[in-house]
Parts: C-alpha cells; sequence; structure tokens
C-alpha cells in the first residue's frame, strides 16, 4: 500500500503571480526557486499566461525546477467577482498540485490573500509537512479600507487566516507594526521574521545630473492619498512653485492625474511603465513620493521604498509620524517625512524647492538589504531554518509584540 504521507519534493513555492509577469517578486522567487534547486528537489505552484516552462527554458532560467502553473485569466484590472471566482480556482488547483507534489515545506505568500494559504495549511496538516507563511499584506483588514467587508465575512475570513499563522513554522513580514497586528489577532506563537519587499537594483545618477523635481511612481489608488497630493501641487504652484512633478502608473485617480497634467504645465502623466523603466524615472530624480494612508501601515508597508532608495532617490513620505512607513524613513535616513495636511505639504514642496541641490545618501547595508538576490538568499535560510543576523527576528510572547 501507498503511504500517501511520504515526501517527493523538498520545497513548493505557492504565488500566483510569478515570473517574468511579476518583475521583482516574481524574480525573488524564481531565484529563491533556482538557489534551492542546487541542492533540494523544488516546484513552483503559479499562474501563467503562456506557457511558463517553455519560457523558462527559452531564458535559460529555472534549471531544476518544476513548474505546476494554471492559466491566468484576470488583471489587476479586472472586476473583484472574477477575482474572487479565479483565488478559489488557484485555491483548488494549489491543493491538487500540493497533493501529486507532496513537499516536505512549503513557502506561501498572500497572492491571493487567505484561502490559499489556508488550503496550505490544511495540505500541511494532513501530510505533516511544515510551511512559512509570508504576509505581505494583512487581510481581511487592508481590503476592508478599500472596500468594506461584511462583518461576518471579515471575522470569518480573519478566523481562517488567524489558524493559518497559529500552524505556521513562521511568519514573515514587512514591518513591526505588521508583525504586531499579527500577534495581537491570531495569537500565534511561531516567529516572526521582518524582512523588506527587494528592487531591481540601478546604477544610481550622480546627484548633480538629476532634475530637482519630484517623481511618483506606483498604484494611484485610495490608499496614497493621492487628492491630498493633487491639491498640494496646485497651490504650491498657484504660489509660484518652481519644482516639476512627474507621475507614473495606473490605478482609480489616473483619469484625475491626467487632467492635473493637461492643466498645469510643471506636472507630467506617464500612464503604467514597465517596472525596470520605473527605476530609471525615479534615478532621474532627487526626490520622491510616498503618499500612504496611516491605517493602513498596521497591515502593509509600500513596495516603491525599496526601488527609491536603491535609486539614490530621497523619499517625500506623506503619513503620519507615529507610522511604520515614518519611523523606516527616519531610521535609515532616507528622506523626509511630512504631515498628510494641505498646507504642509505645501510647505514641504517649497522646503524642497530651496534645497535643490540636496539629496540623501543611505547606507551601503541597506542598500544590500533591498536588492532581489539577498531576498531570495533569506528566504531559502528562513524556510531550511538558518536565517541571517541581518534578517530581524521578533520573539515575543503569545498575544504580545516587544
Amino acid at each position: 500500500m501507498v503511504d500517501m504521507r511520504r515526501k517527493k519534493t523538498d520545497l513548493a513555492i505557492v504565488n500566483r503571480s510569478f515570473w517574468p509577469q511579476s518583475q521583482v517578486i516574481g524574480e525573488g522567487l524564481l531565484q529563491f526557486a533556482e538557489q534551492t534547486a542546487q541542492e533540494h528537489s523544488v516546484c513552483v505552484i503559479t499562474q501563467s499566461e503562456g506557457d511558463l516552462p517553455a519560457l523558462l527554458r527559452k531564458s535559460g532560467r529555472g534549471r531544476g525546477v518544476q513548474i505546476r502553473a494554471c492559466k491566468s485569466y484576470t488583471t489587476s484590472a479586472s472586476g473583484v467577482v472574477k477575482r474572487i471566482v479565479e483565488a478559489v480556482f488557484f485555491m483548488l488547483w494549489t491543493f491538487y498540485s500540493l497533493v501529486r507534489a507532496r513537499p516536505a515545506n512549503v513557502y506561501v505568500s498572500t497572492n491571493p490573500p487567505v484561502v490559499v494559504p489556508f488550503i496550505v495549511a490544511v495540505y500541511c496538516r494532513l501530510f505533516r509537512a511544515e510551511y512559512v507563511y509570508h504576509m505581505q499584506d494583512i487581510h481581511p483588514e487592508a481590503a476592508n479600507i478599500v472596500v468594506p467587508v461584511n462583518g461576518i465575512f471579515f471575522r470569518l475570513l480573519a478566523a481562517i487566516d488567524n489558524y493559518t499563522l497559529r500552524n505556521a513554522n513562521a511568519v514573515i513580514t514587512l514591518s513591526e507594526n505588521m508583525a504586531a497586528h499579527i500577534r495581537e489577532r491570531s495569537g500565534t506563537s511561531s516567529p516572526v521574521y521582518l524582512l523588506d519587499n527587494p528592487s531591481f537594483e540601478v546604477v544610481p545618477v550622480p546627484l548633480q545630473q538629476r532634475t530637482g523635481g519630484i517623481v511618483f511612481c506606483g498604484n494611484a489608488g485610495r490608499l496614497q492619498r493621492i487628492p491630498l497630493l493633487m491639491g498640494a501641487i496646485r497651490e504650491y504652484l498657484r504660489m509660484g512653485g518652481q519644482l516639476r512633478f512627474t507621475f507614473a502608473g495606473g490605478g482609480l485617480y489616473a483619469p484625475a492625474l491626467t487632467e492635473l497634467a493637461n492643466a498645469c504645465e510643471r506636472v507630467d502623466y506617464l500612464g503604467v511603465v514597465p517596472a525596470t523603466e520605473a527605476a530609471e524615472l525615479v534615478n532621474q530624480h532627487r526626490w520622491a513620493l510616498l503618499p500612504i494612508d496611516d491605517e493602513v501601515t498596521r497591515y502593509a508597508f509600500p513596495s516603491k521604498s525599496s526601488g527609491y532608495v536603491l535609486s539614490g532617490a530621497g523619499i517625500l513620505a506623506i503619513c503620519g509620524s507615529d507610522t511604520s512607513v515614518a519611523r523606516w524613513v527616519e531610521e535609515h535616513g532616507a528622506g523626509k517625512v511630512c504631515n498628510p495636511e494641505h498646507d504642509s505639504l505645501v510647505q514641504c514642496f517649497f522646503e524642497l524647492e530651496k534645497q535643490a541641490n540636496g539629496g540623501v545618501e543611505v547606507s551601503e547595508n541597506l542598500k544590500a538589504r533591498l536588492q532581489i538576490p539577498f531576498f531570495a538568499q533569506q528566504l531559502q535560510r528562513i524556510v531550511f531554518g538558518d536565517p541571517s543576523p541581518a534578517v530581524h527576528i521578533l520573539k515575543t510572547t503569545r498575544g504580545a509584540c516587544s
């Protein structure tokens, strides 16, 4: 009789987005898989728009990595119902693939959130495997800020996610605020590792060759304080401000940014650009905008911060001073923090204009920590129990964070 609990694979990496569509995290996970495959058997469970194994072979990537990819039908622009249906479909695909691959260890992130990590937890319970849960966003709280979730459904999703957290061999997240909320909500006693999201490495343009303007790259959505930002820019320019503002990215407020660019000579809106082009765009500016809703910093951390730092641009964080984002910017000397209020923001723009020849310089240690190879290396070390001292480990008692 065949023992269904006998392991056939050392590691399964579960994430709906993967290389090459996901240009940063997808590349990081591919490097994680490639490094691990040198000594272990590795399976990647994901979605893809095309023939992912063929594309990997053509590019000379993914040697020794098994790919279990189902067809991807939706994008970030798809409706909520379609995305929920596809998340459930991917959950079923994940369980089927796990049973077929029978990994001893599983890495799973919040893409998609709650349901897929839960099905990983179920598989690991049934087949006596271990898993690491990477919470790059905390749901359902993060989603509830954008679109209010029914109270009963919210509590159900939170209960499911708490089960996943409590049974994880380890949890990875982005900030101490997020770690504190994870422990408070779930009561997990699992170790929590803090690991920054990575970005592309770029060769920073010398400060004297950069424009004195300000750039924004990323999603222009409900959580990015875009109406406040646009109002302050209009007032600043009306008062004779000379800085130039460049926006790149899509989102809810893309039409409003187009209108602002058409109305103001010193505002440019470039629409959606590839991640590599966005990195080079930031590389041409001295300052980069990082507006974020204070509440969401308890449940997420803006990934664009890594790209801003590696490009050499100073960050103008527009958020409360008691948020994880503000503390991160100030701790690393990565830029300035501005109170999210109209008059304060206008004043900040004038202050940056006076410092047209200024910039910021972060440590080489931080730059190394934000690069994709470091991200991939640390995932491998955490999954196999040998984390680097460079990764912050929060060992706290149940229900508390110190």
